[in-house]
């Protein structure tokens, strides 16, 4: 088995051997998979957390596993309950509130090297 390059994770990946890592207040975050075109990361919310408005060069998808989310996108807001998602194009403004913690899933393309940059190593 060969290591990971930084643009690159092992094919496959067990997530009990990734690190958590706090990004925000009620807010945790694993990158989970990912290679130069795709990433997929797993984030965990409090109740009354709050993922700011911002907006990124890259496309994004967020699928809700569980608990509820209120979700803006270019001041738009959609409750957000199990098994919904959202899409998210490059260099729109978006973010996320939760109601009721929960967790999701993001994807995004290409990469967030930042994400890998501010993360720690895989091994």
């Amino acid at each position: 088995m060969t290591a990971p390059s930084q643009n690159c994770s092992e094919t496959f990946v067990q997530a009990s051997d990734v690190p958590v890592e706090t990004v925000g207040e009620g807010i945790t975050r694993q990158i989970l998979s990912y290679g130069p075109d795709l990433m997929l990361c797993r984030l965990w919310f409090d109740t009354g957390s709050v993922g700011d408005v911002h907006r990124h060069p890259h496309s994004q998808i967020s699928y809700i596993e569980s608990g509820r989310f209120l979700s803006v996108v270019n001041g738009r807001e959609q409750e957000l309950d199990v098994g919904d998602s959202v899409i998210v194009s490059p260099d729109t403004d978006h973010g996320i509130s939760c109601i009721e913690a929960g967790s999701l899933l993001d994807i995004f393309n290409p990469q967030r090297e930042d994400f890998l940059a501010t993360g720690e190593e895989k091994s």
